[in-house]
């Protein structure tokens, strides 16, 4: 009995060792991996963690101003250059893809592997949803071009360096949904670079600058003047978001809009439906998106409305959630209303867009 006992301790301490372990890597910073360090850590055994060669000790000895490389601070942060650490080639695969999108310049479709260096466009109407060699996944909506300058895995773990840059629209990031703690991920824009320490973060890219939203986790943001080197890094915490000015100013940081209230779905005819929106505070449009899985990862639809009187539907038949998110006069998107509706076959065009009605709605094939 004893014996089992102690069986039964050990893989539990195992586990919860594990645990605690994957939760350490903390994103980057600049050139930098950035380690939280836990209780056991030793230099040595973090550089032949994720360098692959433990004599590379006392340059992180040297880097850190560590008096004593056997007694780290729990808690403090460790910088490990990236280019310490070995890497192997990553690549992405494209888990959704709706109305029209390309990749270079070549149409995309659902399950095309998506390397390093390609640009993902899409089309007014065209939604695409990345999933990265950790499962993170990157979601693009229309309008939008995203170069994917960096995809690459640690060779020692099971972290992602990854670097979207994007040219112009969003990028809607879940990162490290597992829980296993971030390598570098990064998303650039002319005027500022985002850096997430997990995990469900937003960047947009537009003619007037940019802007960070934070659903969950935190970022640190280092905005800077065109063409120049990235500033100095701001913290950026759940449920706040910064703007960015096209001079590469930071306007401050603020607290996001919170939800709205959502009455229940109601049809609207010609394949729409709508729903009665609380005013929220502060709020000078709303953002309503339609997406096949309830995360609001899978887009097929996104509009801009300036009051609350807000219309949607969906592609086909089928359960689709919306989402309602105020904005905020700089622009910041705030938290998140959701429902569920039943979609309708829509009649559509070769080009993929709906055949439209004078009232704005869709042809659907249930009024024919």
């Amino acid at each position: 009995m004893l014996s089992r006992f102690i069986r039964i301790f050990i893989t539990l301490s195992a586990a919860a060792s594990g645990t605690l372990a994957s939760a350490q890597p903390a994103g980057a910073l600049g050139d930098d991996f950035i380690y939280r360090i836990r209780q056991g850590d030793t230099l040595i055994r973090l550089a032949g963690t994720y360098t692959r060669n433990e004599s590379n000790w006392a340059t992180l000895q040297r880097l850190n101003s560590v008096d004593d490389p056997y007694r780290l601070v729990i808690g403090s942060e460790l910088r490990i250059p990236l280019a310490l650490i070995p890497e192997i080639p990553a690549q992405a695969r494209a888990v959704h893809v709706s109305g029209s999108a390309s990749m270079d310049g070549t149409p995309l479709r659902v399950g095309m592997p998506v390397a390093e260096g390609s640009t993902i466009t899409t089309s007014a109407n065209g939604f695409v949803t990345l999933q990265l060699a950790d499962g993170s996944k990157v979601t693009l909506p229309q309008e939008g071009a995203t170069h994917l300058e960096r995809l690459r895995q640690f060779e020692g773990e099971a972290l992602t360096d990854s670097v979207l840059r994007v040219e112009r629209g969003v990028v809607d990031s879940h990162v490290a949904p597992s829980g296993q703690g971030v390598g570098r991920f990064e998303v650039r824009t002319p005027v500022a670079v985002t850096g997430v320490r997990g995990t469900r973060f937003r960047v947009q890219a537009h003619v007037q600058g940019a802007r960070s939203e934070v659903i969950d986790g935190s970022v640190r943001l280092q905005p800077h003047a065109p063409d120049n080197a990235p500033g100095r890094a701001v913290a950026v915490a759940t449920g706040f978001g910064a703007a960015v000015g096209a001079d590469g100013v930071l306007s401050g940081i603020r607290p996001l809009l919170p939800a709205p209230q959502l009455g229940a779905p109601q049809r609207a005819g010609s394949g729409q439906w709508t729903a009665a929106v609380s005013s929220v505070p502060g709020a000078v449009a709303y953002q309503v998106q339609v997406s096949r899985d309830a995360e609001g990862l899978e887009l097929t639809s996104s509009s801009r409305f300036n009051s609350t009187d807000i219309r949607f539907s969906a592609p086909g038949s089928g359960t689709y959630h919306v989402a309602v998110r105020a904005i905020d006069e700089a622009g910041l998107q705030g938290r998140d209303a959701r429902l569920t509706f039943e979609g309708t076959n829509i009649l559509m065009t070769v080009s993929g867009l709906p055949v439209s009605l004078s009232d704005g709605g869709a042809v659907t094939l249930a009024d024919y």
